[in-house]
């Protein structure tokens, strides 16, 4: 984080796992946690992808990442994500469901068949599969925390957003499993923490950008940002459970 910032944290008893992590937010925070100390289970749709997250960190220092094939349209390849993971590490300390295919277009007959069920099953189904197979790992934790990546299309009655109608309803549903999860998690100790953001800039961490995107009021929301919302959130005592983070739009 840029010395200005105002975490100063460490995560190095921290073993997460992230989805969808070969790109964009999921690689930005995978690098970031891996910073600050965390062990970090990455995946991507394509294993190749991951490996090159993967790679990008162990030149940072960090040797503590692991790289994972994850489609998360296939009930199978989540659980053999887990099942890979589970030979690595006895427990998993943040879950990070970052993993949801965007689909654009507001006319609902812009899209194939085929691309609203890829969407509605990486968003919805697997959100509710990874953290189905990870809860054994996460309830091994003293400290498990699962944070979902909604969106501001998941927020009832939003519809600013150009995105297609399949992904409002991935997101709608990433929101109702989240509502519940937190409710029925919380006798056993496990955080489930919420983010939806509107569009957000995401500079890559490993640039000059990242240190000199701006972030005034008027400015758009930054990946900075957000990484330091989960930091935040993650950080608090244990009796202290943040449902979720809504954002006002610019």
């Amino acid at each position: 984080m840029g010395s200005d910032r105002r975490f100063d944290m460490r995560f190095d008893n921290h073993r997460v796992v992230i989805t969808a992590a070969g790109r964009d937010f999921g690689r930005t925070l995978a690098i970031q946690l891996a910073d600050l100390g965390a062990e970090i289970f990455l995946s991507a749709r394509s294993l190749a992808a991951a490996e090159c997250v993967r790679d990008e960190i162990r030149a940072r220092g960090h040797q503590q990442v692991h790289a994972f094939a994850c489609d998360l349209t296939d009930p199978s390849s989540i659980r053999e994500f887990a099942s890979d993971a589970a030979l690595r590490t006895d427990r998993v300390d943040l879950l990070v469901n970052n993993g949801s295919r965007y689909l654009e277009g507001p006319d609902l007959l812009s899209a194939s068949d085929a691309d609203v069920v890829d969407t509605i099953a990486s968003g919805a189904t697997g959100t509710v599969l990874t953290v189905k197979n990870f809860l054994p790992l996460l309830l091994n934790s003293d400290k498990p925390d699962v944070v979902t990546m909604v969106s501001a299309c998941g927020t009832p009655g939003h519809q600013r957003s150009d995105a297609h109608d399949a992904f409002y309803a991935a997101k709608s549903a990433q929101a109702g499993f989240a509502e519940i999860l937190s409710k029925r998690l919380r006798p056993q100790g496990v955080r489930v923490i919420s983010l939806y953001p509107p569009d957000f800039d995401n500079a890559d961490p490993l640039s000059d950008q990242w240190e000199n995107t701006p972030r005034g009021a008027k400015d758009s929301l930054t990946a900075q940002s957000l990484v330091e919302c989960v930091l935040f959130a993650v950080a608090q005592p244990r009796d202290c459970f943040i449902k979720a983070f809504h954002f006002e739009q610019v």
